[in-house]
């Protein structure tokens, strides 16, 4: 029998294995141009490197619309709205087919004005160029994959996601292969044949997601009547994925404000984070895939009406992500000198690592906190609130801290996490406080339109 999104039923754990393995696959195959362009040359490496820094600021950019439509087709699809569900997402792949297609053509034009920005050497511009106009001219490609993959996990299929990013990891980690070692003949391209490995495999994971969406979503998606449908849900996928991007801006400011801080400390200080930070992902991986699951989960409950059971949903994930997070910070901490010795054998690097390893038992659970939290928040439509608090605490306390203890009181890296510390965990206490208020139940976009005026009979 075919499983329809009238069939599935959803767990916590079926949406959330899948999605662990993608953003594991992501975390690992992210880095498979680096590993391999390592073996043909350094300047290649670095090349691509700052690219690739461009073009996430790019995703970050048209992201935002992909996160609107998680938390919109949840809550319909919980309704049983299904009509309206399939408005929002033909709505969302026509609105960031458009936007990114424009952002695509603008990093075309204007690539080199960009790299020159990144105050680029002379000796890495001519493949940086090349790799960012190929990559980041089909950005395209990668919004409309965001945003089709969006709407299937909101239906609760997050295993066919995970398919097609292994089958995309698959096909770029082999076209690498052949276009860098050049066998059978094959022309050796470097990074250019790296960017065409990367543009095949997303053209074809995005034919294999369209097959998917129109497989598995068994209601009508009105693409014919795009022009026709109501501008409402636009201003909704606005309202939720402004914010939310707002919030990544803003993390991803402040983390280049302490990065600065720790260049202040010394080389051998920014490699050691690289590192600790690298380890600590895999932690944090735990509770990404429980908070984005648990996302899923609640904008159906609360498009259902079943409120109780979502603020019960929540607190449940939150357990479990804490528990988890703290288990395997403590696993990493007593690994710490077997896994920083797989990327160094400087003492110093490794002696400071198992120190940052120590801290991460008390951050990571923290940052459970935030993950958990405010993905529920944002399922249910209550999205400023978040946005003001991480404005407010990774400026007003992370930068702060990191710098009075790492820079002025001179504790180095050891300060610097304090300030992560502080900025996780307080957040993490006023999350929990917003959602036990239940401030949250009157944010719902579907509830909380007004009603349509009924005629009174006569």
């Amino acid at each position: 029998m075919k499983e329809t999104t009238s069939t599935k039923k959803l767990t916590l754990f079926a949406l959330t294995w899948p999605i662990f393995i993608e953003l594991l696959l992501h975390m690992l195959m992210g880095n498979a141009d680096t590993l391999m362009l390592s073996q043909y040359s350094d300047n290649s490496v670095a090349a691509v490197g700052v690219a690739n820094q461009i073009f996430y600021i790019v995703i970050v950019m048209f992201g935002f619309i992909a996160a609107g439509t998680s938390v919109l087709v949840a809550q319909y699809f919980g309704a049983k709205q299904f009509k309206q569900a399939g408005e929002i997402s033909v709505i969302s792949i026509a609105a960031n087919f458009v936007f990114s297609l424009f952002l695509s053509v603008i990093v075309i034009i204007f690539s080199v004005q960009i790299l020159n920005l990144m105050d680029l050497p002379n000796e890495l511009m001519g493949e940086a160029n090349t790799y960012l106009k190929i990559v980041g001219g089909t950005a395209f490609l990668q919004a409309l994959i965001m945003t089709i993959g969006a709407i299937i996990r909101s239906y609760g299929f997050t295993k066919d996601t995970m398919y097609v990013t292994i089958g995309m990891n698959i096909l770029n980690v082999i076209g690498n292969y052949l276009f860098i070692f050049g066998p059978f003949d094959i022309p050796v391209l470097g990074v250019l044949g790296v960017a065409i490995s990367t543009v095949i495999s997303k053209t074809l994971g995005l034919l294999a997601i369209t097959y998917l969406l129109f497989k598995r979503i068994d209601k009508e998606l009105p693409f014919k009547h795009l022009f026709k449908l109501p501008t409402t849900h636009l201003k909704n996928l606005l309202r939720i994925g402004v914010p939310s991007a707002g919030e990544n801006l803003s993390y991803n400011g402040s983390q280049m404000v302490i990065t600065i801080f720790i260049t202040m400390i010394g080389t051998e200080a920014l490699t050691t984070k690289v590192y600790a930070h690298n380890l600590m992902m895999l932690i944090s991986l735990f509770s990404i895939s429980i908070a984005q699951g648990t996302q899923i989960l609640i904008g159906q409950l609360v498009g259902a009406k079943e409120l109780n059971k979502a603020y019960v949903t929540c607190l449940k994930s939150l357990n479990k992500a804490l528990v988890i997070s703290l288990i395997f910070a403590v696993i990493f901490w007593l690994s710490s000198d077997s896994l920083f010795s797989i990327f160094t054998s400087n003492e110093s690097i490794i002696s400071v690592g198992a120190t940052l390893l120590l801290l991460a038992i008390i951050l990571e659970p923290g940052r459970a906190f935030n993950l958990i939290i405010i993905s529920s928040l944002r399922a249910t439509g209550d999205v400023k609130f978040p946005v003001y608090m991480a404005i407010f605490s990774m400026w007003g306390v992370a930068i702060p801290v990191a710098y009075f203890f790492g820079i002025y009181l001179g504790y180095g890296l050891v300060g610097i996490w304090l300030g992560f510390i502080a900025d996780e965990w307080l957040r993490g206490i006023m999350m929990l406080w917003r959602w036990k208020t239940k401030a949250w139940e009157k944010k719902s976009f579907i509830h909380s339109q007004p009603k349509q005026k009924v005629a009174p009979t006569v």
